[in-house]
């Protein structure tokens, strides 16, 4: 079956004769793929950072081979209709604030984590590849919103959200001089979105769930991943550099925030703005 095929079976919302527990189990199976093809690109680029040797291909080093492997899996999801052009300049924008936060974390003055392995394509000391982790979250996201029929109620004011994603970015950059002010970023956040919730449709009912809980539930998934890239190696963070160890817990945090950040901009698309509910002042 092609991805078309496939997504044009997943989107449709007619109604099925499913009631008890049947239905139940049955939507949490639907829910379970449509979370896994939202995964598309991030699945992908990382079967591709397990299936890349860590000495590389055909002389090629590794970090290469991943930026070849991650601009290949983006060029065919936009010349296949997977992506359009307005989401793909979103997910650029990504690719950019991610680099910038990456060569930032591992200058020689934070060290925050490190590249351990050369590159050609490293720019001081980052390779390119690293923005399409992000780009990867920014991906899901859009995505999701498709396959899900993703509609927001009581979002806050733009103008509200947009400040609290630019203040939950620079914080990354500050927390090192200022302190981190992530924790009083988080409860602007609950604030703001307390009241906000997404509608989804794992099958053919909607169904409700507090975006917050969206948020965090995100987060958590990208810290498990965080967690595959450092035993494999892609990037260490200094405890790790004798022996691999999980990563943080608080972490998790961290990347809550940067999905409030990426859905703020996800949010802004002209096609998912129509889905967005903003309550007159």
């Amino acid at each position: 079956m092609s991805l078309t095929a496939l997504d044009a079976l997943l989107t449709d919302g007619r109604s099925r004769r499913i009631e008890g527990w049947r239905r139940g189990a049955v939507e949490f199976l639907v829910f379970g793929i449509k979370e896994a093809r939202a995964c598309l690109f991030a699945g992908l680029f990382f079967a591709s950072v397990l299936l890349v040797p860590r000495a590389g291909l055909c002389g090629v080093p590794r970090y290469d081979v991943l930026l070849v492997a991650a601009l290949a899996i983006q060029a065919w999801m936009l010349t296949s209709g997977l992506e359009t052009r307005d989401e793909l300049k979103a997910i650029c924008l990504f690719h950019a604030l991610g680099f910038a936060l990456e060569a930032f974390k591992t200058s020689g003055g934070v060290h925050s984590w490190s590249y351990p392995d050369f590159a050609y394509t490293k720019v001081m000391g980052v390779p390119l590849f690293s923005g399409f982790m992000y780009a990867a979250v920014g991906s899901y996201i859009i995505q999701a919103w498709r396959l899900l029929d993703l509609r927001v109620r009581h979002h806050p004011p733009y103008w509200m959200a947009a400040l609290v994603a630019v203040l939950i970015y620079v914080n990354f950059f500050t927390h090192h001089v200022l302190g981190d002010a992530r924790w009083y970023l988080a409860a602007v956040a609950l604030g703001l979105y307390a009241r906000t919730t997404v509608s989804f449709r794992p099958l053919d009912r909607e169904r409700r769930m507090p975006l917050l809980l969206g948020f965090v539930l995100t987060g958590f998934f990208i810290w498990l991943a965080e967690n595959l890239g450092t035993f494999w190696g892609l990037w260490r963070y200094p405890n790790q550099l004798g022996a691999w160890s999980a990563v943080h817990v608080s972490k998790w945090s961290s990347w809550s925030l940067l999905v409030i950040m990426t859905f703020t901009i996800v949010a802004n698309l002209k096609h998912v703005k129509a889905r967005i509910h903003v309550p007159e002042s």
